[in-house]
């Protein structure tokens, strides 16, 4: 998959199918779409590409929004790979490009620079200077500029539409089944072991530190997880603790992984951590002791967990 920083692509990219959307997550709705512009490719022997931003507008606009994203950019590109796009376009979303209004961005962008033969957009699709720009506006561009406009509609789960917002609600409220359905693969945050002040260590069950920077946080508590060290597709089971430790006065949000049968150092490795089953919330332990007593019961919890596959 080719990777364009700007909008400016060469010219054997042009012509193309071409979706647009923040696409985080990469889920079954997303995945719909991306089937039918691939069957479309393939058939027109065309190239098809996604057109992202980055940040997410969303973060762009409320700077106070910090832990929001379901997959960083790596995560991200490898899922749109898999999914068969052939390149992908991730703009930077910065104040200049927001002023935009709705006809620059179909005339300069669209058509100028990418200039597609097909624009897969939803149905609900904003853009431009204050989103001002609509459905309808694409349609009559598309006559006048003479592109195909192909209107995408949801996916719906139990007639709730499939969409990141819900994805994002899910994994807060600690329902990581349905989050994970959605998905079509298990939520996973991807990140490098950090050095931390070795408690779990002292309590008997060392563990590897993840700062989980933007990535949304799911429902703070303790978690049957698999984990991918580098690009090694072994998974190794554990169980992980998100949240704040409040048992030792913790203040900010750290992914605190405990791998099973794993003695060597981590330190500085990149990890993937596939979440599998939520087993309980975070709490505060009165000492120590109450605290390891709860762990081994968390990993026989964990451990009984397992007996279903990880999708990646």
């Amino acid at each position: 998959m080719k990777i364009f920083k700007s909008i400016n692509v060469s010219n054997n990219y042009k012509n193309s199918i071409l979706a647009i959307g923040n696409f985080d997550g990469v889920h079954k709705g997303h995945k719909k779409v991306f089937a039918h512009a691939s069957r479309l490719a393939l058939k027109l022997k065309l190239k098809f590409g996604v057109l992202t931003f980055n940040p997410l507008p969303a973060m762009y606009f409320n700077k106070k929004i910090k832990n929001f994203r379901i997959n960083n950019d790596k995560q991200k590109f490898e899922q749109l790979k898999a999914s068969g796009v052939d390149f992908l376009i991730n703009k930077k979303f910065n104040l200049d490009f927001s002023k935009k209004n709705s006809a620059y961005f179909i005339k300069n962008i669209i058509k100028d620079k990418i200039n597609p033969k097909f624009l897969f957009v939803s149905n609900n699709f904003r853009f431009g200077y204050n989103r001002m720009g609509n459905v309808a506006q694409l349609k009559t561009a598309a006559k006048n500029l003479g592109f195909n406009l192909v209107i995408t509609h949801p996916v719906k789960h139990k007639k709730k539409i499939i969409s990141s917002t819900l994805i994002r609600k899910l994994l807060v409220s600690g329902n990581i089944n349905l989050a994970n359905k959605l998905l079509s693969r298990n939520w996973s945050i991807n990140g490098t072991v950090e050095k931390g002040k070795k408690l779990g260590k002292k309590l008997g069950f060392p563990t590897c530190n993840i700062n989980i920077k933007n990535y949304v946080l799911a429902k703070p508590g303790v978690y049957a997880v698999k984990t991918k060290v580098g690009n090694v597709n072994k998974l190794i089971n554990g169980i992980a603790n998100l949240g704040y430790r409040p048992t030792f006065a913790g203040k900010g949000i750290i992914l605190e992984v405990n791998l099973f049968n794993v003695k060597r150092n981590l330190y500085k490795k990149e990890l993937t951590i596939y979440f599998q089953k939520f087993i309980r919330s975070e709490k505060k332990f009165k000492n120590k002791n109450a605290l390891i007593k709860q762990i081994s019961k968390d990993i026989k919890v964990a451990k009984n967990s397992f007996v279903n596959k990880v999708i990646l």
